[in-house]
This record gives structure tokens, C-alpha cells and sequence, in this order.
């Protein structure tokens, strides 16, 4: 079995919030045999500035839809959204 790579872009519900604590978060927060390798940052507006982890997966049926319901279930993460996604 392969895996995937996917480019999500996780919003915070605030422009306060401390991103390198919600990337903690995001990180404990991955489902068993997922991934994050490596972090961007997106200046969105108003001062607003998205995450975008790049997750490994494991390229089977359910495909990134775990890893997007576990950011989903974060605090501080008002929507999780997948950007891009190829075969590694």
C-alpha cells in the first residue's frame, strides 16, 4: 500500500490565536498512521493567517478523511479543508 500527501489548510476561529500552540494540537491530534511533514502559513486577511500542514497518510479507503474530522474536533479550528493531494 502507498501513501498520500495532502496540503490542508486549517483555519483558526481567531486571528488571536497562538498558531504554534494549534499546531501542537493539530499534531497530538492525528489518527494513528498519519503524519505531519511540515507546516506553511498563509496570510489570509484582517491579520487572519491559516495553517497549512501537509499530512501523510496512508493510501487506503478512507484517504484523509480521518486526519480532516480529528482538526476538525480541535479547539481553536473553526474549518479544516483539503488543498491538494498526490500519491508519494
Amino acid at each position: 500500500m502507498g501513501k498520500v500527501a495532502a496540503k490542508m489548510k486549517v483555519m483558526p476561529d481567531s486571528p488571536e490565536m497562538d498558531l504554534d500552540e494549534l499546531q501542537e494540537r493539530l499534531e497530538d491530534s492525528l489518527p494513528e498512521g498519519a503524519k505531519i511533514n511540515g507546516f506553511e502559513r498563509d496570510d489570509v486577511a484582517f491579520g487572519l493567517v491559516a495553517l497549512l500542514p501537509t499530512v501523510i497518510v496512508p493510501d487506503d479507503a478512507g484517504g484523509t478523511e480521518a486526519v480532516e474530522e480529528a482538526f476538525t474536533g480541535v479547539e481553536g479550528v473553526e474549518s479544516v479543508s483539503v488543498e491538494n493531494v498526490g500519491r508519494i
